[in-house]
């Protein structure tokens, strides 16, 4: 390797200490954890972080239950706890594979994955999470209920995804508690990012309130040493619509948004950015409660 590429792959260092120290991401036997793994452990290395691995897994009241006898028998539970057990060890040593490398701490919990998560989450700065794959599961971390319970940043991997690139950043403003906590949690990363647009969707009749927001945020942002600007656009076919339009026109690595702004009962009723986002990421999202 020669010193340019040397120096072009070593972590920089952030203005006023602003990183990502620890990493959180919830361990697993199988595909879909080893690719959130190995994008975890890709950007321990790159951000020179600690990695912490939970490998949490527990028994759902469905699966102790005997039809048969109509009661559940202690003869199913043991085998259960050594099934559960045996794929604690699975999940550690998939962990230490996939993590390729970084500095690494594992953790084995007897616990539902999200509630595991949001317990560790005390230890870390940001948590590694995988969109919803559907319905609720005793082996699955839910996503959206991580990053109400945890209190933490959590960055969405995208399917398919094996590296998060921070080229181009969109922030989804919105002019709230969440959002603002969102910019806030994501600035470690605004900081390495090639350019910052910083979006408003909004009607035509608040466009220039929406407009003096956003600049407002940049200005903030540019005060930090993060290349950002601003953008509002109409809202004429959908918050939603509008933003997946500007993230594909500025071919975005990554979102920041709040999350659920509304209640999350409505979100999940009505849908929103935010369960959008948990299901069906275009990119990396970074949410923030």
């Amino acid at each position: 390797m020669s010193l340019a590429q040397a120096r072009s792959t070593a972590v920089q260092p952030l203005p006023g200490g602003a990183r990502y120290a620890t990493l959180l991401v919830h361990a697993e036997p199988g595909l879909q954890s080893s690719q959130r793994v190995e994008v975890a452990g890709r950007l321990a290395r790159e951000l020179g972080a600690h990695l912490i691995g939970v490998c949490a897994e527990t028994l759902s009241p469905f699966m102790v239950s005997d039809p048969a006898l109509g009661y559940v028998s202690d003869q199913r539970v043991v085998k259960l706890m050594e099934v559960l057990d045996q794929d604690l060890v699975a999940a550690e040593t998939a962990f230490a594979r996939d993590a390729g490398g970084a500095d690494i701490q594992c953790r084995r919990l007897r616990d539902f994955p999200a509630n595991a998560l949001a317990r560790t989450a005390r230890a870390a700065d940001l948590i590694v999470v995988s969109p919803k794959t559907g319905a609720p599961s005793a082996l699955e971390a839910d996503p959206g209920e991580v990053i109400m319970r945890s209190g933490k940043p959590v960055l969405v991997v995208p399917p398919h995804a094996h590296r998060l690139r921070l080229d181009t950043i969109v922030v989804a403003w919105k002019d709230t508690r969440e959002a603002r906590h969102a910019v806030a949690a994501a600035l470690p990363f605004l900081l390495r990012a090639e350019e910052v647009v910083v979006l408003s969707i909004c009607d035509d009749n608040h466009a220039e309130e929406c407009l003096a927001q956003v600049e407002d945020v940049v200005a903030g942002l540019k005060r930090q040493g993060v290349r950002a600007s601003a953008k509002v656009r109409p809202s004429k076919d959908g918050v939603i619509n509008e933003l997946m339009r500007t993230l594909s026109d500025v071919d975005a690595d990554l979102v920041v948004a709040g999350a659920y702004g509304h209640t999350r009962l409505q979100e999940l009723v009505f849908g929103g950015v935010t369960e959008h986002f948990l299901r069906k990421p275009a990119c990396f999202a970074l949410m923030a409660h």
